[in-house]
């Protein structure tokens, strides 16, 4: 796998997936120099995890992190790495689309695992088994995503999957935000709606739309306080639009508890938008 230095600490962002079940970590810096790493937190919602490096010299080249909220689609970006094992390789392509829903359901082997549910940087920037956790860089030299994971069509005869031009990265700012909470807790929390949604369609006038719609407001959360009912159908979050239901997943689960998010929804053929507060996992 690869990783980020987040900061002078020593600190370093990777996937959860690349040290999940490590007994043991090791580091390998660009100048060759190699150290041992514990691990400070993951967060297997978001394949996040942050490591610390163990006598961390006091020389380290932090990276900039820029600001994914800002990032449109066909901007120029970079990949570092470790794809396959072939340390510093440097890959370049676009951003193919933003906030493309990513499910993946895989441990350190490859096996089952939880659910990641991400609204990712799709590029098509070449990424292979080994990047996962590196950097993925805008035009100015600032990381914006966690390179993550890659959609294939099939695996080779050593059993890994390679690039087609189908590569995902976790945004920056939900990068962030989960590296601070594991550094400073060495666990992280993540937005909850307090609904059960399906895919759906809404008409509003002569257009029709697709969304999430309400199947199971929980009792007490922050949706049931909002007002959102079943059979309300969730159009966008923040203005953002809301393709399937493991989209506004992705969407709620950057938000930390007490945020409040506005909401466009369908109710009786005509549009709204509620305020919802949302509460921690």
């Amino acid at each position: 796998g690869s990783g980020v230095i987040f900061d002078k600490e020593g600190h370093i962002i990777t996937n959860n997936h690349v040290v999940a079940g490590a007994s043991k970590i090791q580091v390998t810096l660009a100048d060759g120099r190699v150290y041992d790493a514990e691990t400070t937190g993951t967060d297997p919602a978001t394949d996040l995890a942050v490591i610390q490096l163990k006598d961390a010299p006091d020389n380290l080249t932090v990276a900039q992190l820029g600001d994914s909220d800002k990032l449109a689609t066909g901007q120029d970006v970079m990949a570092i790495g470790n794809p396959l094992g072939l340390s510093s390789t440097v890959t370049t392509g676009i951003i193919s689309a933003l906030d493309r829903p990513v499910v993946n359901s895989q441990n350190e082997d490859g096996s089952g695992g939880s659910a990641v549910y991400t609204n990712a940087i799709q590029i098509d920037a070449s990424i292979n088994p080994g990047n996962s956790g590196g950097p993925l860089f805008d035009a100015t030299g600032a990381v914006v995503g966690i390179n993550s994971s890659i959609k294939s069509l099939a695996t080779s005869s050593d059993g890994q999957a390679g690039s087609i031009g189908l590569g995902f990265a976790i945004p920056s700012d939900l990068v962030v935000s989960v590296a601070d909470q594991l550094i400073a807790t060495g666990s992280a929390s993540h937005g909850m709606l307090g609904v059960t949604v399906k895919a759906a369609t809404a008409t509003v006038g002569s257009d029709t739309y697709v969304g999430a719609e309400i199947q199971e407001v929980t009792s007490g959360s922050g949706a049931a306080i909002a007002g959102l009912r079943v059979g309300d159908v969730i159009l966008t979050v923040e203005g953002q639009e809301v393709t399937s239901p493991k989209q506004l997943v992705g969407y709620v689960r950057r938000y930390r508890a007490g945020d409040t998010v506005t909401m466009t929804i369908e109710r009786n053929g005509q549009t709204q938008d509620v305020s919802v507060t949302i509460q921690g996992s």
